[in-house]
């Protein structure tokens, strides 16, 4: 039967990959594989729960061994009641945190709040140019998504460089920034928020641990195409800068992209103060901009309401994008309670593969497979280790790498976010990059994956050799 799950899994990614050769949304594909493998899955869990033995099973049945219910009918209810019931809590703590946080990108970018940013920008360099984008794609990415600061980037792009191809390295270069960037921050990227939200990582040690190996992997290949980039901007093409055509819009861009920035940021603060989800934090934030935005545009005589407050501008957030991370995660969750990827980690054990090795082969494969599916499948492969028990395990050196802020946690977080960089198809930013400037998939694999490559090697290097002599 989990033959069956997983063959089902692999035809929904399949048509997930193939979107736009058979024209069919890839979140309608993500939804019906996941509700079809929880179908199959509470039909023949009677036949498979009760051979994995896991503890919450076995409390459930202690919990009702009065019950005049059959055994089929006791592990269906277990699925329903226990496994369904703690999946949608998981995903939904990612689900809202997402909702929340496109939601304040949105309000900032309505505002024109980013122009604050890319109209400081004067250089005529080609040379400084490039770092100045970079750096800024680098560091904004951290904050926001890396896809909301790749469009950003990639529109200030086409006001200032004229020439397609040679644009064309620039907006390379954004999709390893961008990525490489939300690599190291917990709310950079779905995959370290996904891992944030299971409490695998904390803001602080992800940031020491995995900052500087994102910094070299934007670093190597930002140096080396330095040398190719040459000369300066033609003075007929000026670096124009936006204008505001409402005065409102002028007067309270500043204070939005601050509140906002601000209150994204201050989200990591938030959990480690309350111990509550990030998605709680997310939501006060949402709901205190909110506030603020009903009372500065109060005097609107709009009946419908002013597009720059959060109630009219919740209406635009992309809904089937938040459903196929939900479709997405919920079919791995399916997975994960019929014991596949218990399977698959002892398939992996019994290779003998080191955690590097493992975490580099799924870098590897994230810029093939969507990462959110791929990073859910890691986080399950693996179960994170309570380090009081480490005192009494006979495999404690081996357990460690599991623990809250282990190797394991922080270096997939690297590989699987600058991984992506490989191929133009291996991350959203990329293939908003593909499509904006018209990139082919053949174009990137000459030109760019090979500068990505280095910087994945060398920040994947550093960390190796970070974690065995220098350990946080």
């Amino acid at each position: 039967m989990i033959a069956i799950m997983c063959l089902l899994f692999v035809g929904g990614y399949v048509l997930i990959a193939f979107e736009q050769k058979i024209k069919i949304n890839k979140t309608a594909s993500a939804l019906v594989a996941s509700m079809l493998l929880w179908v199959l899955y509470i039909f023949f869990a009677p036949d498979l729960l009760p051979h994995l033995s896991t503890s919450g099973f076995k409390d459930y049945l202690l919990e009702h061994a009065g019950s005049h219910l059959s055994m089929a009918q006791t592990v269906r209810n277990y699925v329903v009641q226990v496994q369904l019931v703690d999946h949608l809590g998981d995903v939904s703590e990612t689900v809202f945190f997402l909702m929340g946080a496109m939601t304040i990108v949105e309000l900032i970018d309505i505002h024109s709040g980013f122009s604050i940013i890319t109209d400081r920008i004067h250089t005529t360099n080609k040379r400084k140019l490039l770092w100045l984008l970079i750096l800024l794609t680098f560091f904004i990415s951290a904050v926001i998504d890396n896809l909301t600061t790749t469009i950003v980037m990639v529109s200030l792009l086409n006001k200032i460089i004229p020439d397609q191809k040679e644009r064309c390295f620039f907006a390379g270069m954004i999709v390893i920034a961008a990525n490489s960037g939300g690599a190291w921050s917990p709310i950079g990227d779905v995959t370290t928020i996904l891992l944030w939200v299971k409490d695998t990582i904390t803001p602080v040690k992800l940031i020491t641990s995995i900052f500087i190996p994102s910094v070299l992997s934007v670093l190597i290949p930002l140096t080396i195409l330095s040398f190719r980039i040459k000369g300066s901007i033609a003075p007929n093409i000026p670096i124009s800068k936006s204008k505001d055509s409402d005065p409102a819009l002028h007067a309270h861009k500043r204070f939005i992209l601050l509140a906002g920035m601000g209150g994204l940021l201050s989200i990591p603060v938030y959990k480690e103060l309350t111990g509550l989800p990030p998605c709680t934090g997310v939501l006060l934030v949402l709901g205190i901009l909110w506030m603020i935005t009903d009372y500065l545009y109060r005097d609107t005589t709009d009946a419908t309401g002013t597009p720059f407050r959060v109630g009219s501008l919740i209406k635009r957030i992309d809904l089937p994008t938040l459903l196929f991370f939900f479709g997405i995660l919920m079919a791995v969750a399916a997975l994960q309670s019929a014991g596949a990827l218990i399977d698959a980690s002892r398939i992996l054990e019994y290779s003998h593969m080191s955690i590097y090795a493992v975490d580099l082969v799924i870098g590897f494969l994230s810029a093939i497979i969507d990462n959110v599916p791929l990073v859910a499948a890691a986080i399950g492969l693996y179960p994170l280790v309570d380090p009081a028990l480490l005192a009494s395990a006979s495999d404690a050196a081996q357990l460690h790498y599991f623990i809250q802020d282990g190797i394991y946690w922080h270096f997939l977080a690297y590989c699987v976010g600058v991984g992506g960089s490989l191929l133009i198809i291996g991350s959203a930013a990329g293939v908003v990059v593909m499509g904006m400037e018209n990139i082919s998939f053949t174009w990137y694999l000459k030109n760019i994956s090979w500068l990505a490559l280095l910087g994945y090697v060398v920040g994947a290097a550093f960390f190796i050799l970070q974690s065995v002599y220098f350990p946080f």
